[in-house]
């Protein structure tokens, strides 16, 4: 019987996997350095704030500020987990999900790195193209190792 619609409680379900796969994608993308492919997780209005710049808006400025760390340093690793998720009943969604960052130096301070800990608080909208971040929160709780990592001189 195609065209029918889920059961509301199974569609919850669907879409609750739909955002982890959103929130693994980002991770990807990001420690591939893959930029032109953030579309695939954020609005092109994307609201966000890091911590360190105070809010901003637009897809554009979320991929600068991406790059002004991870463009400096060598590998990284964002693991996110422990994700609660709540979905609207209206194409809305809102997670949490701890994250994990590490990062490798590079030249010189290639055996150094830089980790981070924190949460991503992200709400979520449902378009043509599937689930789409449209603000993210950055809450950061802890850093470790050498910031020149990500803060070169």
């Amino acid at each position: 019987m195609s065209g029918e619609q889920p059961h509301p409680a199974v569609q919850k379900l669907l879409d609750a996997e739909a955002l982890r796969d959103g929130l693994a994608t980002f991770a990807r993308l990001v420690d591939a350095k893959r930029w032109s492919e953030m579309s695939r997780v954020f609005t092109d209005d994307v609201t966000f704030d890091y911590g360190d710049q105070g809010s901003q808006t637009g897809l554009a400025a979320l991929v600068a500020t991406f790059r002004r760390y991870l463009d400096v340093c060598g590998p990284t690793q964002h693991l996110i987990g422990s994700i609660q998720i709540e979905v609207g009943d209206d194409d809305t969604a809102l997670t949490g999900a701890y994250v994990q960052a590490r990062h490798q130096g590079v030249g010189p301070l290639a055996a150094e790195t830089f980790d981070t800990n924190g949460e991503y608080v992200d709400s979520w909208i449902r378009g043509p193209e599937g689930w789409r971040i449209t603000a993210r929160q950055s809450r950061w709780a802890t850093m470790s190792g050498n910031a020149a990592v990500l803060f070169p001189r």
